[in-house]
């Protein structure tokens, strides 16, 4: 049997909690699994110890794992057996199910038992989603049923790093090898980083939502990006087989990375449409140009016009359409509704000329240049034309809030918005009333206008009147 690596780890941990860097590890199992180099089955090597944790485990975990105080009184600390685990690990995949759990666990023991620890990585929950994307699941347990996996002594540590090596042999029985292990590298993505990074640069970097800025030697950032995952998405630029003259740019010029977690995407989407028009990055071209947007305004009986985003005023967005990139992004839009709409070139300003405009003459003008309609009658089709690019009035009689939280619930954010523009964003009771009290309006910024429009076309329930109970 050909595994997708000459070396693979099947581990897992029993703890006294969910925090790596405060609980403690009481129970350790590793299946490690060795290809034959003749070709023959793989050795398979079971290990497994209880280790005490040098605190209290609380009741709900005895429960759970079935281990106790009084079981690993005696047993081994995890600083007497730090060698024997490396040892185990060593040069292997590490595999395990919510891997970033287990694996920043033994990051912190080995850290305090003054040892340095690193490892590929490889989160069966990730790979199962990735081959099963069609299931409903891919909890340990779920993967269990789904796979028919029979598994003795679940929840302690041995029982379950077993479960993941049945998973993996359950993978080759209805996947071909070739479809498993391009998964398994797609989810590893070895980054080559630039060698004036540390090694370990990408380990420090959370895997969820925000924004990430690079440094060179200027104070000034490089790039700034966002993600919602931002230790997949800071690798991504740094892959061995490069996408884009941009990374290969930022690979030579890098010397630092500073990351801003966010609770969703939506804050991520926010922080970075604004960071990047405050610290002005050399390599973020497209959102640095807020002074060439703009919204456009229009009346019937006048030509539309162009409006720039540096003199909207707020309160007054939703008289506007768009809002538009540029004013040449304003003009193709009404080119667009001429065509698709026989609507006059002349009265959308888009040509002066007496006489019939240009569409008229290869008969795509209904003739308002002509008389042959009315205004009135043009101005009526047009207003029907704009309503889908429409600003809408701001639904609510003063601010909103967005409540968003990551998968765990240890981050919560509320957006607090107003007149299709960002306030900010609270953390606490605290800094929401702060916000809400908030005396000025911050200046329009487009591109944020868009984010929230496009936000509230896909779902207003999202948007809650303030005051109100966002934050738990």
């Amino acid at each position: 049997m050909n595994l997708f690596a000459p070396a693979i780890a099947f581990v897992d941990l029993e703890t006294t909690g969910m925090r790596a860097a405060q609980d403690g590890i009481t129970e350790i199992g590793i299946v490690r699994v060795d290809a034959d180099p003749g070709g023959g089955p793989p050795r398979v090597a079971e290990w497994s110890t209880l280790v005490d944790p040098e605190v209290p485990i609380p009741p709900v975990i005895q429960a759970l794992t079935g281990i106790t105080d009084a079981m690993v009184r005696g047993a081994p600390t995890f600083t007497s057996i730090a060698g024997e685990v490396m040892s185990r690990l060593e040069g292997c995949v590490f595999v395990a199910h919510n891997a970033r759990f287990d694996y920043g666990f033994l990051k912190h023991a080995f850290a305090r038992a003054s040892r340095s620890f690193s490892a590929r990585v490889l989160c069966t929950v990730k790979l199962s989603r990735r081959l099963f994307p069609e299931a409903s699941s891919h909890g340990l347990d779920a993967v269990i049923e789904r796979h028919g996996l029979l598994v003795a002594e679940r929840h302690r540590a041995l029982g379950d790093a077993r479960a993941l090596w049945l998973f993996a042999q359950a993978l080759y029985a209805c996947r071909t090898a070739g479809v498993v292990e391009e998964a398994v590298q797609r989810i590893l993505k070895i980054p080559s980083l630039p060698p004036q990074l540390p090694a370990d640069a990408l380990e420090a970097i959370p895997e969820m939502p925000g924004v990430y800025l690079f440094y060179g030697e200027n104070p000034l950032p490089l790039y700034i990006g966002k993600s919602t995952n931002l230790r997949e998405r800071v690798a991504a630029h740094f892959s061995s087989d490069w996408r884009s003259e941009t990374d290969l740019r930022l690979s030579a010029e890098i010397r630092r990375i500073e990351i801003e977690p966010t609770a969703g995407e939506l804050g991520a989407l926010l922080r970075e449409a604004t960071l990047v028009k405050l610290r002005m990055p050399a390599h973020n071209r497209a959102l640095r140009r807020k002074a060439d947007a703009g919204v456009m305004r229009w009346e019937p009986g006048r030509e539309p016009t162009f409006v720039p985003a540096t003199v909207v005023d707020p309160d007054e967005v939703a008289r506007g359409y768009g809002p538009f990139s540029s004013r040449r992004a304003m003009r193709e839009c009404l080119v667009a509704l001429a065509r698709e709409h026989a609507l006059c070139w002349n009265r959308l300003g888009l040509e002066r000329r007496a006489g019939p405009c240009f569409a008229r003459q290869v008969r795509r003008c209904a003739g308002a240049c002509e008389g042959v309609e009315s205004a009135d009658a043009h101005d009526s089709r047009l207003a029907a034309a704009l309503a889908a690019h429409a600003i809408p009035a701001w639904p609510f009689d003063g601010f909103a809030l967005i409540r968003e939280a990551t998968e765990d619930g240890s981050r919560i954010d509320v957006h607090v918005l107003r007149d299709w523009c960002w306030l900010g964003t609270a953390r606490d009771d605290g800094e929401l009333q702060a916000l809400c009290a908030t005396p000025t309006q911050p200046a329009f910024d487009p591109d944020v206008t868009k984010l929230l429009l496009r936000t509230w076309a896909k779902s207003r329930a999202r948007f809650v009147p303030a005051p109100s109970p966002a934050i738990d």
